[in-house]
This record gives structure tokens, C-alpha cells and sequence, in this order.
């Protein structure tokens, strides 16, 4: 893990010289001889640790202190930096002040030298190092990153075994048969055609596929038909010999005897000639790990007119959809084992296809909910466990991810989920590890990820991209290699939470420990760390009554970087480690106290962190900013959100790098729909020039703060409150200069339902706002701004509070958006009924529809709305009938009836018969859920197929 490190710091450090070197003087050449010694064993490094688990202890010793110097070298730099970078005062106090400072600064100096002459020892050292192991151990300084021959054929025999399971065995993979061959077999389609299965490592994927691959009905489609498994650094050469060999034994034939001799150019001819004469085939490789891959094989298969069939597994998205792309294939996302078919595997591997005995069932289900519905964890668990000794059953769900890390029945299972980890570029290793921060089973809020990525400096910069937008394609590159899984999506294409699977997040761990890249505690005393730390996390289920004396001797925090904290810890523990990380980390560039809410100010030891970029009290009660802001001059990401913090002082303007600002409190916690108060901003916020969000600024003051919103051009991210009908043409003005904005959320003044006037509707260019994906009106709109219906890049938008008059229908400006996939409306019309009109909202996936209480009836014209999926109506009090054409939706899958006419849910839940016309309607619709308050104030939901049968319209 040394050269993920190595990477990441020699990244910092040509930062450093890039922006600070002129401080160093003569030292300057000193650092730079550290960087280019530690480049030079970059490339060595990358292959070391593919065979580290392998190495003689000397060199997994010689791989710890490349990293600890490379780390040290980081720490004397940075203590560099804050000690003599900072702004230098002026006038006659400034002067006497420099004078003094001057003084200890010259003895601060020598210290800085003499350190970094000790590094250079080490490091020149460390090098002598590297020759040695360079020579002893045959690694080239050039070598690429792969695995270690030993280690990739052990995988070929690892997945040699998944060939020879015996389908009596399998479990859960009836119904992915059922769903693929029909694919293969379909009549219709003569020309090549893909089928890509994707998931993660360890699902079965490629036992799947050898399922389908040899049923009884395939063979007798395909005559020709050959198995190829590629895996991570295959040999193409190798590779097409093979296919040629088994091509050639399937069609009796002899195998020419000079491909031993031929180039890949040959070799693919030969493969194309033999395919094109021999008929129908089907041909599956297995586990891909390129896009490359398929570019360069794909030549070798011709299209011909026999319905030819390849499938592919694979661990990434992008080789399934850029293998399919062309010959409009089907990509199959294979999921986890369901929870029943999980433990049926686990029964027939454990108890011979018998019950679970009753003393075991609890610690049964912990394991299984660890395993997550992989089925290689769960078969290669406890078989040799004595059913009788609960105790050892016990051990292995307190310590299942110790299982991982000697050689015990789950090591299979490591190397499998730490290939797709290899495989990664350095700076997605890096962001990956970053994950074991959070808790097991925590569900991530996938912007809080993308901040603190940015905050620890593991996105690279990338001409004319913020620092987000490329944080966000890490984000999607890690999701698409099945390392990462999206459980929410905020609107389409943008993930809103994620989380790691369990075992994968095992493995995780034990490589974050390795490098000494995260320390997690609990805030127990025998788990506080002794070591240096860097960043500390600490989770929830702390002691309240830990002695402050006794904590003290354990603490080592000089070195800190990141202090996050999760979920609300003790007050005691709190206050005492904050004070102590505060008090002796001065090199600490990342404050999460996010959720604690025991915090009510900020400590004036933040204040005093130079090198502070990311402060984040999201969720805490403070309710003031200090002026002493002024002095984070290097504060970019700045979280006040759901505080009570309402006004922000004029030193915030200080703030030249701050790229971030949030401040904002929910006027009704348990309910979006009112909107949020924001905070009152210095008149001349537009200082700000870095600012990429703002979020959410009171606008009440008037024109002139609306008129700096203009200056502020490289916002995405916009949201203001309280805006007066008199300032909208301003706005309007401001607006037009954002063209980077993204995401608009405007608001006037008013409580509740009762909002001043939106006035947004004056005449701009067609440029204006082509940008944003999405937009929020919170308050009332005489009719529709006419730019709106030129969004065509428009994703997502609400309308809240707008009371639309009948002839102001908001539909008609909507229909036709070419991109839109997500409307919630909430009191946004005052109209009798709606009508979506066919050809209209061709890309709508999710509509919710909320408080329109003169709303009587709805309509959906055939061709309408052909893609929702979601449908949500609340709260509709006149609605007594279900929208009509609603069986023309034939992709919706689940439709929400919350609080309608009580004439509607009885019909539904009670009077209506099955064969009715309404029930014919919905038949088609997989979940529909009914949800009303009773007479007594409780809440009820019911699932309309639990209380009909199902089986009378063939649902499942």
C-alpha cells in the first residue's frame, strides 16, 4: 500500500514546491532530491506489493519505511509552511512583530534544515534498499501494475473451480436462467448480438453464465460454441490460440499447426475465417476486465446472419454497455443472493441440506447478514465448525473480518474482492481506502464522500473541471467497477447515497490499517491509538465516564490531518478529545463534527488551524461565526447547515479560497416543503470569487445583495430565500452571468403556504441558464417564467406554493423538455384537472403530485408519459377516481396513494371487486401502496397485492 501513499504525497509535495517552494530558499533543492528518489521507487513499489503477502519480512519492513518518509517529509513541510507562509502584517506593530518573530523564525529554520537533511539520510538509505531488492527479487523499476504470476494463475485455478460446482448444488440461480436464455435463443434477431452479465467480485457470475452456457436447449442452438477466460492481465496471444484450439476441436477439425508462429493478426483471421464457415456459435468470455478487450476481439467475430451469441461477465459497467452498445445487447446487473436463497445455501453447505438447529439461528443470521448474499463467502464458511460449540460460531461473527486476514476458509474471498481493488488506478485506491471511515452498514451521503475527497487532496486538478465534477467521475468510475453500490439516486444520473458491501469493506480495512491511512475508535480507552495517527474517526458507542487521566499518555495526535467524527458521541468524550485534538494537531486540515449536537460553539483553537480546509458542523447547535473566520485563510468547504446560525460576519469575505457555504435551518424540520430560513450575508458577498455553492442566502435585504449573486460566476450550486417580487428582474440579471450553474433553488418571502410573488418571467437570450439540471420554485407565480420551456438540459423540477390559476396550466411549459425525468409538484396549481398529453414528457421516470386541493380529476392521453415508473399522489382531497388512461403506464412500478378522498381508498381497500374496471386498470402496476391517518391520528399503510390475491393477475 506504500506506493498509493508514495503517489499521494509526492503529488502534494510538487504542489508544494509548485506554490510555496519560494519560502524554502536553499532548501529548495534539498526537497526536490527527496521527490525525485522517492519517484524513482514508485515503479518498483508497484510491483513489490503485489508480493508483499509473499516477501520476506526485510522487504515488507523496507516497503513500511519508504512510507513513513514519505509521510515524514509531508509533516516537516507542512510545518514548514504554516509557520512562515503566514499573511504578514503591516505598519509600525507589523514591523516590531517581524522583527521579533524574525528571531525565532531563524531558529525555526535551522530545525526545518536539519530535519530535511535527516530525511535525505533516510532516504538515501532507503534507495540503497531498493537496488538490492531490485536485483534479488528480479522486479524491473518499469514494471507495470498486475498481479504476480503466482497470484494470476491461482485465480485461473480459483475459477476453474466455479466450473465444476454441480448444478444440484446451486441455489438462486433459477429465475437469472430463466431470464438469459431466451436471449440466446431468440429467433427474431439474426445479427451478433452480446449479452453482458456484470456485479461484483464473488456474486457467481461466471458459474451462472457456465449454467446457461451449457444447457441442453443452447447446445442444440449453438453447434459451435467455445469458453474463454480472459481474467485481469490475460496474454491475447495466448488467448486466441485457445479459442482457435477449442473452436477447431468443436468442429472436428484439425488445429493448424503453424499458429504457434503467428501474429494477433493472424491469429484473429484465422479465428473470423473458422467462424464465418462454421454456422451459428456462442461464445462466452469470461471475466473482462477491459473495454480495450472488446475493442480489439470484437474484429475476430463476424456478424454474419446466424443469430451468433458472445457473453461476457465482467466486474465493470463499462466494458457491459460498450460490448453491447452496437449490437443493442442486453446488459444483465446480477444482484446478491435474496435473503431466503441465502440461507438455503448456507443450510445445504453447513447442515447438508437440512434446518438450522434453534440455538444457532441468531448467530446464523448475523453471519448472513454479513456475507450480504454472496454466495462464495457463505459457501466457504463454518463447514468445519462443531455445530455443538456455539462459542466458536459466536467467535466468527464478532470476528469475521479477522477471517480475512490469514489464510482461513474466507481467504478465497479476499483475493478475489482485493483484484478488483488492484486493478485500480492510484488515486481511486486511494479513494476507496478513504470509505473505512465510515461505519458498518452506514449508508454514505455520496456528497459528503465527494467533499472530503477534496478536502484530503485526492482529486486531481484538471484543466477547465472543478475539483468536484472530477470528484464526482471518481465517485461513478468506482460505482461502475461494482466497488461501490448507489442504494439512492437524488434525481437522474446523480447518486444521493452509496455504501460498501460488507465484506468488501473487510478488506478495505485491513489495507487502510496497512498504511496507517485511517484510525478508527470507538472512544474506548484499550482502543485509542499509540502510533502516529493521521486521521482519527471516531464512531459512536463510547464510554461517559472514561477518566480524562487516564486517556491522556495514549494520545498521539502531532500528526493529525482529519478529525471526523459519526453519529452523536458522548458530551464527555466530545469535549475531552476535541480539546485534545485541537489543542496538539496544528497541522490539521479536515473538522468533521457533523451530527454532534452537544457542540453549541465554535472552539477558538479552530481558529488558530492554518492549514484548515474543510469544517463541517453540519447538525450541531451552534448558532454564531465568530470575526475570528477571517483567520482560515485556507478554509475551502464550510458546513453550517441545519444549525442555528442565521447571520455570518463581514470576515467570512476573507475567505479567498472558500469554494462551499452552506448555512441554512429547515422552518419545518419534518417537512421540505416549507423551504429553510437562510442567513443574512455582508453586502458585498460577491468578494467571494471562488465559491462553486452558496447555500442558502437570505435575499430580504434587497437589490444590492441580489446584484452581487452576479459576481459570483463559478457557482453550480445556488439557493436563496426571501426573495422580494420587486428584485426578480435583478436576479434574472445575476443569473445570466452563472453559466456554470447547475442547480437553482429560489424562494420568496412567506411562511407556510402563504408566499409573496415569484416575478422571474422577463425576457433573456437563449443562452440563459442552459446549464441547469435543476430547478426549485418555492412561492407563487402569476405564470410560468418563459425561459423554463428552453431548459432542454432540465433534469428535475419542483414547483412548491406556486397556486397556478386554471389557465396557467404548468404542464404546457413542461411537456416537451427533452431531458426531464422528475417533477414534484406541491400546491403548484389551483386548476380543476390536468391532462398529459400524448407525445408528452417523453423522459419522465418519477412524478410526485401533493396539495392541490381543487385538483378533481387527472387524465393520461395514450403516449403519454411512456417511461414513469413512480407515481405519488398526496393529499388531493377531491380526487375520487384514479387518473384516467392510468393502464396506458405500462412501466410504472409503483404507484403511491397517501392521504386522497376517503371515496377513493375504500374503493380500493374494500367495495370494489376484483374483476372490477378499476382493478383491471392497475393490474399491471408490481406495488401499490394505500397510506391514511385514522380518526384516531395513526398511521396505516396498506400494500393493495397483500390484501388481494395475487396470482388472479399473474404478478411477480
Amino acid at each position: 500500500m506504500a506506493e498509493t501513499v508514495l503517489s499521494f504525497v509526492l503529488d502534494q509535495l510538487s504542489t508544494f514546491l509548485h506554490e510555496e517552494g519560494r519560502l524554502l530558499g536553499g532548501l529548495r533543492q534539498e526537497v526536490q532530491f527527496i521527490m525525485d528518489e522517492l519517484e524513482q521507487m514508485r515503479a518498483f513499489l508497484r510491483e513489490a506489493e503485489a508480493r508483499e503477502e509473499d516477501a520476506q519480512p526485510t522487504l515488507q519492513q523496507w516497503i513500511k519505511q519508504v512510507r513513513d518518509a514519505a509521510y515524514d517529509t509531508e509533516d516537516i513541510l507542512d510545518e514548514f509552511v504554516a509557520r512562515f507562509a503566514r499573511h504578514r502584517a503591516t505598519g509600525f506593530y507589523g514591523s516590531v512583530r517581524r522583527i521579533f518573530s524574525s528571531i525565532k523564525n531563524l531558529r525555526a529554520r535551522h530545525r526545518v534544515a536539519s530535519e530535511i537533511q535527516s530525511i535525505k539520510s533516510r532516504i538515501k538509505s532507503i534507495s540503497e534498499g531498493h537496488q538490492r531488492y531490485q536485483s534479488e527479487y528480479g522486479i524491473s523499476a518499469q514494471a507495470s501494475n498486475s498481479l504476480s504470476a503466482v497470484n494470476n494463475t491461482t485465480w485461473r485455478y480459483s475459477r476453474d473451480d466455479a466450473l465444476l460446482v454441480e448444478e444440484a448444488k446451486l441455489v438462486g440461480i433459477d429465475q437469472p436462467k430463466k431470464r438469459l436464455i431466451p436471449e440466446l435463443l431468440r429467433g427474431d434477431d439474426y445479427q451478433l448480438k452480446v449479452v453482458s452479465v456484470v456485479g461484483m467480485g464473488g456474486l457467481g457470475k461466471t458459474t451462472l453464465v457456465k449454467r446457461v452456457h451449457e444447457d441442453p436447449e443452447v447446445r442444440r442452438h449453438f453447434p459451435v460454441r467455445a469458453w474463454v477466460t480472459v481474467s485481469e492481465t490475460c496474454d491475447f496471444q495466448y488467448l486466441l490460440k485457445d479459442l482457435i484450439q477449442q473452436l477447431h476441436k468443436e468442429g472436428n477439425k484439425p488445429v493448424p499447426q503453424s499458429i504457434e508462429s503467428m501474429t494477433t493478426t493472424e491469429l484473429k483471421k484465422i479465428v473470423k475465417d473458422f467462424l464465418q464457415q462454421a454456422g451459428r456459435y456462442a461464445i462466452v468470455f469470461d471475466d473482462v476486465w477491459d473495454v480495450e478487450f472488446w475493442n480489439t476481439i470484437k474484429f475476430a467475430l463476424p456478424e454474419s446472419s446466424h443469430g451468433n451469441r458472445v457473453m461476457l461477465t465482467t466486474r465493470r459497467a463499462d466494458v457491459a454497455s460498450a460490448s453491447c452498445i452496437e449490437s443493442r445487447g442486453l446488459v444483465y446487473r446480477m444482484e446478491p443472493l435474496s435473503v431466503k436463497d441465502s440461507r438455503t445455501l448456507f443450510c445445504n453447505k453447513i447442515f447438508n441440506g437440512g434446518n438450522c438447529p434453534g440455538h444457532l439461528m441468531d448467530v446464523s443470521k448475523g453471519i448472513l447478514d454479513k456475507c450480504e448474499g454472496l454466495p462464495l463467502a457463505i459457501s466457504g464458511l463454518l463447514a468445519s465448525k462443531d455445530v455443538n460449540r456455539i462459542d466458536e460460531w459466536e467467535m466468527v461473527r464478532r470476528s469475521l473480518g479477522g477471517e480475512l486476514e490469514g489464510t482461513g476458509k474466507l481467504d478465497r474471498v479476499k483475493k478475489i474482492l482485493s483484484l478488483s481493488y488492484n486493478d485500480l488506478p492510484g488515486h481511486l485506491k486511494t479513494c476507496l481506502l478513504y470509505t473505512s471511515i465510515f461505519p458498518e452498514d452506514y449508508e454514505i451521503a455520496c456528497i459528503r464522500l465527494i467533499h472530503l475527497w477534496i478536502a484530503e487532496r485526492y482529486v486531481e486538478r484538471r484543466e477547465g473541471m472543478s475539483f468536484a465534477i472530477v470528484a464526482w467521475s471518481y465517485l461513478i468510475e468506482l460505482v461502475n467497477r461494482s466497488l461501490i453500490q448507489v442504494t439512492k439516486v437524488f434525481f437522474e444520473g446523480i447518486p444521493q447515497y452509496c455504501r460498501i458491501h460488507d465484506l468488501l469493506r473487510e478488506v478495505i480495512l485491513l489495507k487502510s490499517r496497512e498504511q496507517n491511512m485511517v484510525t478508527v475508535t470507538t472512544g474506548q480507552p484499550m482502543m485509542w491509538p499509540t502510533d502516529k495517527v493521521r486521521r482519527l474517526v471516531v464512531h459512536s458507542g463510547s464510554s461517559n465516564n472514561t477518566p480524562h487521566h487516564q486517556q491522556r499518555r495514549n494520545y498521539c495526535f502531532d500528526h493529525l490531518r482529519s478529525f471526523v467524527t459519526f453519529e452523536s458521541i458522548s458530551p464527555l468524550l466530545s469535549k475531552m478529545l476535541l480539546s485534545e485534538v485541537l489543542g496538539s494537531s496544528k497541522l490539521l486540515k479536515v473538522l468533521d463534527l457533523r451530527g454532534q449536537e452537544t457542540q453549541e460553539e465554535i472552539p477558538n483553537e479552530i481558529f488558530k488551524m492554518f492549514h484548515l480546509k474543510h469544517l463541517d458542523l453540519w447538525g450541531t447547535r451552534v448558532e454564531r461565526v465568530p470575526k475570528a473566520i477571517g483567520k482560515l485563510q485556507h478554509l475551502e468547504y464550510l458546513n453550517l447547515a441545519d444549525t442555528r446560525v442565521r447571520e455570518l460576519p463581514m470576515e467570512i469575505l476573507k475567505l479567498q479560497k472558500l469554494r462551499f457555504l452552506e448555512v441554512f435551518q429547515p422552518v419545518v424540520p419534518s417537512d421540505d416543503d416549507y423551504g429553510y430560513h437562510g442567513f443574512k450575508a455582508p453586502s458585498n458577498m460577491g468578494g467571494l470569487l471562488a465559491l462553486e455553492v452558496l447555500s442558502c442566502m437570505d435575499a430580504s435585504s434587497g437589490s444590492t445583495i441580489v446584484k452581487e449573486i452576479g459576481k459570483l460566476t463559478q457557482l453550480r450550486e445556488l439557493r436563496i430565500t426571501k426573495l422580494r417580487r420587486e428584485d426578480g428582474k435583478e436576479l434574472c440579471s445575476s443569473l445570466a452571468n452563472l453559466t456554470s450553474l447547475r442547480q437553482l433553488s429560489v424562494a420568496s418571502i412567506g411562511k407556510g403556504d402563504d408566499y409573496e410573488i415569484i416575478d422571474l418571467n422577463h425576457h433573456h437570450p437563449s443562452s440563459f441558464l442552459q446549464s441547469l439540471s435543476m430547478l426549485i420554485l418555492r412561492g407563487r407565480l402569476e405564470k410560468m417564467p418563459q425561459w423554463v420551456a428552453h431548459l432542454h438540459g432540465l433534469l428535475r423540477i419542483d414547483l412548491n406554493w406556486s397556486r397556478l390559476r386554471g389557465e396557467e396550466d404548468p404542464l404546457e411549459s413542461l411537456q416537451h423538455l427533452p431531458n426531464l425525468s422528475k417533477i414534484n409538484f406541491c400546491g403548484s396549481y389551483q386548476g380543476e384537472g390536468l391532462c398529459f398529453k400524448a407525445g408528452g414528457f417523453l423522459k419522465l421516470k418519477w412524478m410526485h403530485l401533493k396539495r392541490m386541493e381543487g385538483l378533481r380529476g387527472m387524465r393520461v392521453e395514450e403516449g403519454a408519459l411512456p417511461r414513469l415508473q413512480i407515481l405519488f399522489l398526496r393529499l388531493l382531497p377531491l380526487l375520487e377516481e384514479l387518473p384516467l388512461g392510468i393502464q396506458h403506464l405500462s412501466h410504472l412500478q409503483r404507484l403511491s396513494l397517501y392521504e386522497m378522498s376517503s371515496q377513493l381508498r375504500e374503493k380500493l381497500l374494500e367495495n370494489q371487486k376484483e374483476e372490477s374496471e378499476d382493478y383491471t386498470r392497475i393490474a399491471h402496476i408490481p406495488e401499490i401502496l394505500i397510506g391514511y391517518y385514522t380518526d384516531d391520528g395513526e398511521w396505516r399503510e396498506h400494500r393493495l397485492w397483500e390484501e388481494k390475491k395475487k396470482k388472479t393477475y399473474n404478478l411477480s
